[in-house]
């Protein structure tokens, strides 16, 4: 669909928006259920797409990521969301209460919501967040991104074979397309990527006034404190660390470990990659030519300014081998970028309060990891740092709580998507007062002329 008729679809589903009236449990349940089994029937399209659109994206590493992780999503929302919309008392007010006054929450859906998506989990980023839209009641448009185009053009064609596209659309194109999208005045949009497209995105957005939802990233870092079991940890972190090639948005970016047991720490994480990978077949390539060249120059700027690099595992054009970057310089390429590549930042310290200072200097993450067993550190770690989410004792594990809210703050992103939080954003809060069968206040002397009686009352109820 050409730019030009953004408008266009998005006045049409806004029209039937507003024709169809309230959105029941039944309809919302439907249309997460007709997404599910799309996934389910083109499940091997989809997978075999984005293979082609990474140039190396193992299929089965596609069905686990971004089909499977996306029907967690929508099934938890099917499930849940007649509970979700009822509405939630609230307590009134004295002395209205007392004569019959209530109060409640409504939910509402807000409209037509548009969600733009990435390329490294390029159906995850749109279903994922659709579940919660969906189940909020509303309808949507997607954008695919434009650098996995054989994977936007099955989810276009199959989307068009299951649903209205007054209800479901996919708008597919470039950069150019993007932008326009971001300039209509949706009733929600939820962007996926980098912090600054992010930006414009959100200063897009602000010319409508239209609410955000920002998914960023941001260099996600691992703490590694004294009392954690360094083999656990290393394998923990590479597991995570290779999957996608090191291409999402939780990745481990940057790990923290005492100085003494960094050569354990690169033994064990050589080990546990080559376990996997005895040869480049199963990695994840790097997308395109232009981030493998970005990554490449990351390593090169490292390497130039004195840095040791380790790496693991065999390399097969865009399949990359896995590098550990030592203590490169903080100013370095690879330190003050997100990398979103096969490549990892080791730093040491002597007590954790420095990795804890270096993180709290830098903004705020996406995804933030710890590993060890002082509980006290741990509650030391959570307390004294602010990210989107955590893990303990694992990586990239909590964005799959089907039930808690997966999001950034500052930095690396606004809002949530996933769970009762994820209907919550999609849905306008809405308070309604019911009054009682009698009010007081005249006879009370609440109302105009005032009287002394009543500045006395007003008075004596100003209390500390």
């Amino acid at each position: 669909m050409p730019h030009q008729s953004i408008r266009t679809l998005l006045d049409a589903q806004r029209a039937a928006f507003a024709a169809e009236g309230p959105v029941t449990a039944a309809v919302r349940r439907e249309r997460l259920q007709r997404v599910i089994d799309l996934l389910v029937e083109h499940n091997d399209a989809l997978c075999a797409a984005m293979d082609e659109d990474f140039g190396g994206r193992p299929p089965v590493f596609s069905m686990m990521n971004d089909i499977l992780g996306s029907l967690a999503s929508l099934k938890h929302a099917r499930d849940h969301l007649e509970a979700w919309m009822a509405p939630e008392p609230r307590p009134s007010f004295a002395p209205f209460d007392a004569f019959g006054a209530t109060a409640w929450v409504q939910y509402q859906p807000k409209g037509v919501v548009g969600i733009i998506g990435t390329w490294n989990a390029p159906l995850y980023t749109l279903l994922s967040p659709l579940a919660s839209v969906l189940a909020a009641g509303n309808r949507a448009v997607l954008k695919p991104s434009e650098i996995a185009p054989r994977t936007g053009a099955v989810l276009a064609a199959a989307v068009a074979d299951f649903f209205d596209p007054a209800v479901l659309a996919v708008v597919t194109g470039d950069a150019a397309v993007a932008a326009e999208f971001s300039a209509q005045p949706w009733a929600h949009l939820v962007f996926t990527g980098s912090t600054g497209v992010g930006k414009a995105v959100m200063a897009a957005a602000a010319a409508n006034l239209v609410p955000l939802t920002l998914e960023l990233g941001g260099k996600s870092p691992v703490l590694i404190g004294r009392s954690a079991d360094i083999g656990n940890a290393a394998e923990r972190i590479i597991v995570g660390k290779s999957g996608n090639g090191g291409q999402l948005c939780v990745s481990p970016d940057v790990v923290w470990l005492p100085h003494e047991q960094l050569e354990a720490f690169i033994r064990a994480a050589r080990a546990c990659h080559e376990g996997m990978f005895p040869d480049a077949t199963d990695v994840v390539a790097v997308v395109n030519e232009r981030h493998y060249q970005r990554i490449a120059g990351y390593l090169d700027d490292a390497r130039a300014r004195g840095a040791r690099i380790e790496t693991a595992g065999t390399a097969d054009g865009r399949r990359m081998a896995l590098h550990l970057v030592i203590d490169p310089p903080a100013d370095s390429l690879i330190a003050t970028n997100e990398i979103f590549g096969p490549a990892l930042v080791i730093n040491t310290f002597t007590q954790i309060g420095e990795a804890l200072d270096a993180v709290n200097a830098g903004p705020n993450p996406l995804a933030l990891y710890y590993f060890g067993s002082d509980a006290a550190e741990q509650q030391q770690v959570l307390e004294r740092t602010l990210s989107g989410g955590v893990s303990i004792n694992d990586v990239t594990m909590h964005p799959a709580l089907a039930d808690a809210p997966f999001g950034g703050v500052g930095a690396s992103g606004m809002g949530h998507y996933h769970g009762r939080e994820g209907f919550l954003a999609f849905s306008h809060a809405r308070s309604v007062y019911q009054a009682g069968g009698h009010d007081p206040r005249r006879e009370w002397g609440m109302l105009p002329p005032y009287g002394d009686q009543l500045r006395a009352m007003m008075r004596a109820a100003v209390t500390p």
